[in-house]
C-alpha cells in the first residue's frame, strides 16, 4: 500500500538531524525514543531514510551482517542525556546522522526547575525512594534556605547519588543499591559548576501538594546508607551484626577487578543510541562548559562540606513531628554544567540548613539552544497522526540544519583574508 504524501513536504528527502521533545512524567527516556521510533518507522516522511538503510545493509559484507545484533531496519534514534522517569522537560533526540552530534550536548549547560521537600532523606534522594531518616524542619524559612544556596553557587565538588548510572568496577551504582550490596569504595566527588541558582518560590507546610514517601527502608537498607551516605540511621544491633564480616569483605574488595572508567549521567547525561549497540563508556574528561575531570584531579575546586547532623538531632519519632505533619518545600531554578545531579543538590541543601531534603519535582526547561515553549516538540503530538507531527518536525530539523551550516561557515578559515601585515 502506498503511503500518503504530505502536502508541502518532500517524501524523497532524507530527514536527519537533532530536535527536542518535551518528555512527560512517569516514562523513561528510552521509552520515549521507542514510541517516537514507532511513529517514524511507519511514516512517509522517513520512508526514504529506511529505503537507503535497506540498500546499505544489502551492500554490507557477510561478516558485518553477522555481527549486527539487531536485524530490524528502523529509524536510527538516540538521546543527548537522560531524564529520570519522574522528571519532565527537554529531551534532546538525534535522528539518522544527527546521532553523531549528540556528544555535543554533553558539553552544554542545562537549566532546571526543581522542588525540594524538607524534613526527610531517601535512598534515591527523591520522592520515589524509601525513607531513611526524618529531621526537624520547623526552624526553616525562606531566608535561611536562600543563605544556604550560596554554598552551591559557582565551581563546587558534588557527590553523585548512589542511585545513578555511574560505573564502579564495571557495574552501575544503582545495581549495587538494588542488590543491597555495599559498593567497593567511596563515591568520589566530582567538579561541577552552578552558573545560576535561585530560590523561585518558598512553599510553607500545608501550602503545597508534596509529601514524603510512605515506604520506610528496612535495617539492611539503612546499613547501606550508613556506609555510603553517612546518615548514621541503622540501629546499633544491625551495625554489630555487620562488623564481623567487614574484614573479609574489605579483603575481597581490595583484590577486585580492574577499575573501569565511569559513565556520567546527570539526572541525566548518558547518551542513548537506538538500535542497541555496544555502549561506549564515556570518561569524565574535560568537564562541561569546560570538561569534566577524573576524580582526584589536583585541579578540583573543593566545595564547602555539607553539614551532617548528629543522630540525636536528626532522627525523629512520629510524636516529635509538628502537629501539622507537613514540611515546607522550595522551588529552585538553576543553570548548571554537565554531570550536575539535581537530586544531590536537594539532599545536600537539606543537610546544609540543619534538616534533610529530597527532590519532589524536576523540569529541564532548557538544554543548549532547545527551550520549552520555543522550539521543543510535544511528546503527545509525536504519537499522533503523521500530518500532525511531520510539519512541526521538519521545521525544527530545518532550523537546526541552518544553525549547523552557519556555525560551520563561521568556524571555517576565511581564505580571502590576507595574513600579511598591513
Amino acid at each position: 500500500m502506498t503511503k500518503p504524501l504530505l502536502p508541502g513536504i518532500s517524501t524523497t528527502k532524507m530527514v536527519e538531524g537533532v530536535f527536542a521533545v518535551n518528555k512527560p512524567k512517569s516514562i523513561s527516556s528510552a521509552q520515549v525514543l521507542r514510541d517516537i521510533q514507532h511513529s517514524f518507522n511507519r511514516s512517509a516522511l522517513f520512508a526514504p531514510w529506511l529505503d537507503a538503510e535497506r540498500t546499505r545493509r544489502v551492500q554490507e559484507s557477510k561478516r558485518q551482517q553477522q555481527r549486527r545484533r539487531d536485524k530490524r531496519i528502523q529509524v536510527k534514534l538516540g538521546h543527548g542525556g537522560t531524564l529520570d522517569p519522574m522528571a519532565t522537560g527537554v529531551l534532546i533526540v538525534g535522528v539518522g546522522k544527527g546521532t553523531k552530534r549528540l556528544q555535543d550536548f554533553l558539553t552544554c549547560t542545562k537549566t532546571y526547575e526543581a522542588t525540594v521537600l524538607f524534613g526527610a532523606a531517601t535512598d534515591t534522594y527523591d520522592v520515589l525512594g524509601k525513607v531513611l531518616s526524618k529531621a526537624p524542619y520547623t526552624h526553616l524559612s525562606r531566608e535561611n534556605v536562600e543563605a544556604a544556596l550560596n554554598k552551591f553557587r559557582g565551581s563546587i565538588n558534588q557527590k553523585p547519588p548512589l542511585y545513578s548510572a555511574l560505573r564502579m568496577d564495571g557495574k552501575r551504582l544503582y545495581e549495587y543499591a538494588r542488590e543491597g550490596k555495599e559498593i567497593p569504595r567511596e563515591i568520589q566527588e566530582r567538579p561541577v559548576t552552578t552558573e545560576n541558582l535561585e530560590l523561585r518560590e518558598w512553599l510553607p507546610g500545608g501550602c503545597h501538594p508534596y509529601t514524603w514517601p510512605d515506604e520506610e527502608a528496612d535495617e539492611e537498607e539503612k546499613l547501606v546508607a550508613d556506609k555510603v551516605l553517612h546518615l548514621d540511621v541503622a540501629s546499633e544491633d544491625a551495625k554489630n551484626n555487620l562488623s564481623s564480616i567487614d574484614n573479609t569483605l574489605d579483603a575481597d574488595l581490595t583484590q577486585g577487578t580492574k577499575r573501569r572508567r565511569e559513565i556520567e549521567d546527570e539526572d541525566g547525561a548518558e547518551i542513548g543510541i537506538t538500535p542497541a549497540r555496544k555502549r561506549q563508556e564515556i570518561c569524565p574528561a574535560p568537564i562541561m562548559s569546560g570538561a569534566r575531570q577524573e576524580s582526584g584531579s589536583s585541579d578540583c575546586v573543593t566545595a564547602p562540606a555539607a553539614r551532617t547532623l548528629p543522630p540525636a538531632e536528626r532522627q525523629m519519632s512520629p510524636e516529635d513531628l509538628p502537629s501539622t505533619g507537613k514540611p515546607p518545600a522550595a522551588r529552585l531554578s538553576m543553570t548548571v554544567t554537565s554531570g550536575f545531579y539535581v537530586r544531590s543538590l536537594c539532599h545536600d541543601l537539606g543537610q546544609e540548613v540543619g534538616s534533610l531534603g529530597i527532590m519532589s519535582e524536576l523540569v529541564r526547561t532548557r538544554q543548549a539552544d532547545f527551550e520549552l515553549g520555543r522550539n521543543v516538540l510535544e511528546y503527545d503530538d509525536l504519537c499522533k497522526a503523521e500530518d500532525v507531527w511531520a510539519p512541526l518536525l521538519v521545521q525544527v530539523l530545518d532550523d537546526w540544519q541552518g544553525k549547523m551550516a552557519k556555525k560551520t561557515e563561521e568556524d571555517a578559515p576565511d581564505h580571502n583574508v590576507s595574513l600579511e601585515p598591513s
